[in-house]
């Protein structure tokens, strides 16, 4: 297995649900955090474009507004579940990028998933592939030439 397999295996895992006891916050004193991410936001410079992309590959409803002069589309939120939601971002502050933090987007399949991608125009940057207990993982430039990632328990 390669170090990037192993990598991404690692990080997979860690989202997994965890057995061993909660961890503290500094600013919640003795409260359990579970998924300290709470917001991303993906830089885009064509808004319009990249919304069209991610609703039409995930199958997403977003939501677009302005806040604090920046043109936002926020993906949708179940406050009080699991995991963390946020936003494509458009401004001069932000600038889509191959080499920074990588998202991983929770599927139930990837195949479907990549195959409305290619469709889109994403290119894919990581193949499919197994990478143990956690499942599957693969990585695509979304149509802003950002690196995301697809994540998949089952095949």
């Amino acid at each position: 297995m390669s170090f990037r397999a192993v990598v991404m295996l690692a990080v997979a895992l860690a989202a997994c649900d965890r057995t061993g006891p909660p961890t503290k916050s500094a600013s919640q004193g003795a409260a359990s955090v579970t998924n300290p991410v709470y917001h991303f936001e993906i830089p885009v410079t064509d808004m319009d474009r990249a919304v069209h992309f991610y609703q039409s590959v995930f199958g997403y409803e977003l939501s677009r507004q302005t806040v604090d002069g920046y043109e936002m589309a926020f993906f949708p939120r179940a406050d009080g579940a699991p995991g963390a939601s946020g936003a494509l971002a458009r401004g001069d502050v932000y600038v889509p990028s191959k080499s920074g933090a990588i998202i991983y987007f929770d599927v139930p399949d990837i195949d479907p998933v990549l195959e409305r991608a290619l469709a889109q125009g994403a290119t894919i940057l990581y193949a499919k592939k197994h990478v143990g207990a956690a499942g599957y993982v693969a990585e695509i430039s979304d149509s802003e030439g950002n690196r995301i990632a697809l994540s998949a328990v089952s095949d």
